[in-house]
């Protein structure tokens, strides 16, 4: 069922969401983060200006390479209130992050290189693993996989599935 019309730059949280593809729980969290604002109308509905639906998409793409909410709050404080965002400003605020981005890049290069080493050892000791034991370190504490937990007990509160323990517990 569609949605009634507001005044055109104003939107309702149910057309925020469908234009935006976000849940209108996720708005109301964003609002309580204080990185979107609505505005209430006599009735006390929320009403959003059409910038809402940019700031969103910036939220939801920050938020898919790995930007915590925290620096996107950050990031939107800096952004004019009174006008909609330009492509600048967006380009702005992205450029800030590329640093950190590369070095997370890299950092995780650097990982699946060192996973695909230590997978293709084969030692199953990882005695000489760059993961879990660089240089070879825990060659003191004797042999064998020195920081993997220790197997389950044989009495198992649930059953194993896909390698892991169901205790029930979440």
């Amino acid at each position: 069922m569609p949605r009634p019309r507001t005044a055109f730059h104003e939107l309702t949280v149910g057309q925020v969401a469908d234009r935006s593809g976000v849940a209108i729980s996720a708005l109301h969290y964003y609002e309580r983060q204080n990185l979107i604002r609505s505005t209430r109308t006599a009735s006390n509905q929320r009403r959003y200006s059409r910038d809402t639906l940019r700031r969103v998409a910036f939220i939801r793409a920050s938020q898919h390479v790995g930007i915590s909410l925290a620096t996107i709050k950050e990031a939107l404080d800096q952004l004019p209130s009174e006008r909609t965002p330009t492509p600048h400003d967006w380009a702005r605020l992205s450029a800030a992050w590329r640093t950190d981005l590369d070095a997370r890049i890299a950092q995780l290069q650097a990982l699946r290189d060192d996973l695909t080493e230590c997978i293709g050892c084969g030692c199953l000791s990882l005695r000489v693993c760059h993961l879990t034991n660089p240089r070879d370190v825990l060659r003191h504490e004797g042999p064998g996989a020195r920081r993997l937990p220790p197997d389950p007990p044989s009495h198992a509160s649930g059953p194993v599935q896909n390698g892991r323990q169901d205790d029930h517990t979440s």
